[in-house]
C-alpha cells in the first residue's frame, strides 16, 4: 500500500513537471495533479487489462506513445483543474515517457 501511495505522489510530481515544461497542459495545483495521476493510472490499467497494450511511450513504441497521448487527453476532459489540448497530449506523452524512463523499473509490478 505504501508503494502505491508513493507511486501516486511521484506521478503527481511528474504531471506537475510535465505541465511546466509543455505547451497545452495546465494543472491548477498539486491536488489536480494527484487526481490526474489517479485517473491516468486507472485508464492505463483498464486499457492494459482489456487490450494488453501498455501505455508506456518509450517501452512500447508508437502504439504506447499514441495510447499515452489519448489517456492524457481523456484525463484532461475528466479531471477538473487539469486541461490538455491535442498538442499538449502529444508533447506531454513524450515528456512523461522521458520522466518514466528515469523511474525505477519495479513500479510496473504494482
Amino acid at each position: 500500500m505504501i508503494k502505491l501511495i508513493i507511486k501516486v505522489l511521484v506521478s503527481g510530481l511528474a504531471i506537475l513537471l510535465t505541465s511546466a515544461l509543455s505547451i497545452g497542459i495546465q494543472t491548477d495545483g498539486y491536488s489536480a495533479a494527484i487526481m490526474a495521476a489517479v485517473v491516468i493510472g486507472i485508464l492505463d490499467w483498464a486499457i492494459n487489462k482489456f487490450t494488453g497494450i501498455d501505455a508506456s511511450p518509450f517501452g512500447r513504441g508508437a502504439v504506447g506513445f499514441v495510447v499515452a497521448a489519448v489517456i492524457l487527453f481523456i484525463t484532461g476532459k475528466i479531471v477538473d483543474g487539469f486541461t490538455v489540448s491535442v498538442i499538449g497530449a502529444i508533447v506531454g506523452a513524450l515528456i512523461l515517457g522521458i520522466v518514466d524512463s528515469f523511474l525505477p523499473a519495479d513500479k510496473k509490478t504494482m
